[in-house]
């Protein structure tokens, strides 16, 4: 049997994790079976991070948009059901900016219902 030498694979596979883990601290970006590990789990944190961070952002838009609505005498829900009754189609993020940077168009918005 020809014995069969897995130099060029292995290293590039050791090579491809590695280059993942750079920036990592200490042994989990020297050694690879760390560096392995380590690299899994931040994969399957940014997976869960990338759906967390739309959750976090509506939540805060939501916020803004309450904290912007209340300093009108209404509150968030209600300002939400008038504009889909009056068939304004403004999403929470843009709700959110104006309710930020430009308030006297979401004053505009809120004395038009």
């Amino acid at each position: 049997m020809v014995r069969i030498k897995r130099g060029n694979v292995a290293r590039k596979r050791r090579k491809k994790i590695f280059s993942i883990a750079k920036g990592f601290r200490g042994t989990h970006s020297k050694l690879f079976r760390m560096a392995n590990q380590q690299v899994m789990k931040a994969l399957r944190y940014g997976y869960v991070g990338r759906k967390r961070k739309k959750r976090d952002f509506r939540r805060l838009w939501i916020t803004r948009i309450n904290a912007a609505a209340r300093l009108h005498n209404t509150n968030y829900s209600c300002l939400i059901s008038k504009l889909k009754l009056a068939q304004i189609s403004l999403n929470r993020k843009m709700l959110a900016q104006m309710a930020v940077n430009d308030m006297d168009a979401f004053t505009n918005i809120i004395k038009s219902l």
